[in-house]
């Protein structure tokens, strides 16, 4: 089992990483499908494409107009990727598209395609799949199917087919291998303990088996500047939040108020811990507004890695930016053995595989650049999950702004507490982390599907009378 750091850490745009970023992609890769299919035969030519429909299911149908997960599919088939796309650009397009009802795609003929027809919520039963799934159907001039694929968006932007997701792709065998192939945290404690080697630094040796180390280097350091330019973004854009709930902005105030402070010496003993959660809500109040965002390990808990990062680099005595890699390839590492074992897909574990893998990461990050051992790595990342069990994913209105903002924040103060914890025990404690992942697994499995992003329960459907 390998996820690369870049794998876990993906740069792209808000608001959801599952309802966003993977039906762009799904929709680019379906867009390869048909140039790439068989060439025909001469004698019985294949007929042309000329018209494509997509349908949501599921998770994708019921909160896909909240997450914008219409706009994604519609911005895939005009070519756009997640990382790359030039927002200013993506909006003509999708005019000129809204007008000309017509998709240009490279290497393809022109293709019909309206928004109002051809893109359709189906609230019916979800694909077999995963619960957030789409089909994607081309047909020829006379309406025949000559081409379609299912898509599964399984979390935190990773896309596979219908295929795919039944016969996983075998380990390809001259594909170097992994140095230290930890598929477990009881693995990984194993190998650390036999290598004397840090957790960070065995999955560093990892990651160099498959590219230079100067690619690990500039990589990393990509990353946290998308990070940090997110934080920073957010804490200085006002306004309100898109979707309908008129929902404002609140930390570019709350960072006015926590300065004031500072002038007037009346800050509280906590003030630490108030930059701490205001870095994260920063983050996610950008990824509700569609800004650019990097999933740590999904959009929706994309503030809890980033804030602790800060957090670590403006308050922790001894703070070394230079170990900003290996708090990174700590937290990847966690959260590569989260998804191998369970699921950080809120529409399949709820807000415990989103907002709670993403506070075991950072727990585990912030344990190892303060010198925590192995052991007490390992231990942070079990109590910050541990304590997120049983979190539901009920977003008001399909969108990820109620709860989901100051989860975040509240995320990233449970991983601090649970990195504080670890370092002050020795590493032995009584629930193993592959015993708490297997729990917040068959948690997940048996959370009501009301429960699991659909805005079908929860706090999604118990508002205030206005």
């Amino acid at each position: 089992m390998f996820l690369s750091i870049f794998d876990i850490f993906k740069i792209g745009i808000g608001p959801s990483s599952s309802h966003t970023m993977g039906p762009m992609i799904a929709a680019s890769r379906f867009l390869d499908t048909l140039r790439n299919r068989p060439v025909p035969d001469p004698v019985a030519p294949a007929a042309p494409i000329a018209h494509v429909q997509v349908r949501l299911y599921g998770s994708l149908a019921f909160t896909g107009s909240g997450h914008g997960t219409d706009r994604a599919v519609m911005l895939g088939l005009l070519g756009y990727e997640p990382e790359t796309l030039d927002i200013g650009e993506a909006e003509k397009a999708m005019e000129r598209l809204g007008l000309e009802k017509r998709l240009h795609p490279a290497g393809l003929p022109e293709i019909a395609f309206d928004p109002r027809s051809d893109l359709i919520f189906d609230y019916g039963d979800p694909l077999p799949g995963h619960p957030n799934g789409m089909l994607f159907t081309a047909f020829d001039g006379n309406g025949g199917n000559v081409a379609e694929e299912i898509y599964y968006s399984i979390g935190g932007g990773f896309v596979v087919t219908a295929d795919e997701l039944a016969n996983p792709t075998p380990p390809d065998p001259d594909e170097t291998p992994c140095i230290y192939p930890f598929a477990s945290a009881r693995a990984m404690l194993d190998m650390a303990r036999d290598s004397g080697l840090s957790i960070s630094e065995m999955k560093r040796r990892n990651e160099i088996a498959r590219r230079s180390e100067p690619e690990l280097n500039e990589g990393a350091a990509r990353i946290w500047k998308a990070m940090s330019d997110c934080i920073d973004r957010g804490l200085t854009s006002g306004g309100v939040l898109p979707g309908g709930l008129n929902v404002p902005r609140r930390a570019p105030e709350m960072l006015r108020q926590m300065q004031e402070e500072k002038e007037s010496n009346s800050r509280q003993p906590y003030t630490a811990i108030d930059r701490l959660y205001l870095y994260a809500m920063a983050v996610n109040e950008e990824n509700a507004a569609g800004g650019r965002i990097v999933t740590a390990p999904t959009n929706g808990a994309a503030g809890v890695v980033p804030s602790v990062i800060r957090y670590y680099i403006d308050h922790c005595i001894g703070a070394d930016p230079a170990k900003v890699e290996d708090f990174l390839l700590t937290a990847a590492a966690i959260g590569g053995i989260i998804k191998h074992n369970a699921s950080i897909s809120g529409a399949e574990a709820g807000c415990q595989g989103e907002v709670g893998s993403a506070a075991a990461m950072a727990a585990a990050g912030l344990c190892e650049v303060l010198g925590g051992t192995p052991a007490q790595v390992e231990n942070a990342a079990e109590i910050a999950l541990e304590h997120h069990l049983g979190m539901t994913c009920d977003p008001v209105g399909g969108l990820v702004q109620i709860p989901c903002i100051e989860r975040n924040g509240l995320g990233a103060v449970k991983a601090v507490t649970a990195a504080s914890m670890a370092l002050r025990g020795n590493g032995t404690h009584f629930m193993p982390l592959d015993n708490c992942i297997a729990a917040m697994r068959q948690t997940g499995e048996a959370m009501s599907t009301t429960l699991k992003e659909t805005s079908r329960g929860g706090l999604a459907v118990n508002l205030p009378d206005c």
